[in-house]
């Protein structure tokens, strides 16, 4: 039963991204390798839409390493747990609460000794900022560990780059980059190898923008109708000004179209919006509000379009609310 639900969600957050997206990109799934026990590796700059695009996207059917923070009340631990979320407890929760962390690697040994697949956001915290930040540890004391307690398992490393051509905004590209697996044939003492060429491995795959001027060239890549979900193309730029697959300029009215004929979804973001303090989660507000309520507006449309006197006017609203959603197109940022 939990798998059929499971596989049931996995369809509808599936159908619910596209429809949030304007356009999903996958690049690089010829590498994900079958049979074999997957430490999947990936920067983290979009908060639940990261995992939720790794879920849905790549073919596989991961565990989800997570702060244990939002474990702490009892009903969401058992709801992330049905999901195969797991909590990682850090110093900030607590120096009493690390040695729970290896109830947590036991449990992806099992995961990893069945051929799954766990997914570490190994920078250990979200950001905006298109740049990789330095990897934690934590995903090389998995490997080793299951190397250790299962000798005959061994386990790889698959780095996975998430960029975005605008974090916070719907009707926007999402791009996922897919890399060559690692595989984890050293001895422990060289975890810090491992970690050096995870490092290096993603830091090939994820957009970067250099610190220095950060704001400015970013900008000017906007400017330049740069696809910014791109690494091939925002490096290129960067280095020789050349701009091969340019961006179609966006106004933006297409969203502002959908906002109007989803306005009761649109009014519930707004009246959220200013209760969400870390931008990072604009993205997941946005998303969660559509793939939860959206479902029923688009009911009471169908109702309304059958069964009242306006019916031809509820069946016009739902069509557009549901094409402009579909053609909804944000410029980048």
């Amino acid at each position: 039963m939990q798998y059929l639900i499971n596989e049931f969600l996995r369809i509808l957050v599936k159908i619910s991204l596209k429809g949030y997206f304007n356009k999903i990109v996958i690049e690089g799934k010829e590498n994900i390798p079958k049979n074999t026990p997957i430490l999947l590796v990936a920067n983290h700059q979009n908060a639940l839409i990261d995992p939720l695009l790794l879920a849905t996207h790549t073919g596989l059917k991961p565990s989800f390493l997570t702060r244990a923070s939002v474990f702490k009340k009892s009903f969401v631990a058992k709801l992330l747990n049905f999901i195969h979320m797991l909590p990682v407890y850090r110093v900030r929760d607590g120096f009493s609460t690390i040695q729970q962390n290896q109830t947590t690697f036991d449990q992806t040994y099992e995961v990893l000794r069945g051929n799954g697949t766990v997914i570490i956001f190994a920078e250990g915290s979200h950001s905006l900022i298109r740049n990789l930040r330095p990897l934690s540890k934590g995903f090389t004391r998995i490997a080793f560990g299951l190397k250790e307690k299962y000798p005959e398992v061994t386990p790889v490393i698959l780095p996975v780059a998430l960029d975005y051509s605008a974090h916070k905004r719907s009707g926007s590209i999402a791009r996922v980059t897919i890399g060559k697996v690692i595989p984890v044939d050293m001895p422990s003492a060289k975890s810090g190898l491992l970690t050096k060429s995870v490092q290096v491995a993603l830091k090939n795959l994820v957009v970067e923008i250099p610190n220095e001027d950060y704001d400015q060239q970013l900008e000017n890549l906007i400017a330049h109708q740069v696809d910014v979900s791109s690494r091939e193309d925002v490096e290129l730029f960067l280095k020789t000004g050349q701009v091969p697959n340019p961006v179609k300029e966006a106004s933006g009215f297409t969203n502002k179209l959908m906002k109007i004929f989803n306005f009761p979804l649109y009014w519930l973001w707004l009246m959220k919006k200013p209760g969400v303090k870390d931008p990072v989660f604009s993205s997941t507000w946005k998303f969660l509000i559509g793939f939860a309520l959206a479902p029923a507006y688009y009911l009471v449309l169908l109702w309304l379009a059958i069964s009242s006197p306006l019916g031809s006017w509820a069946l016009a609203f739902l069509i557009m609310a549901l094409v402009t959603v579909i053609v909804n197109k944000n410029p980048q940022e």
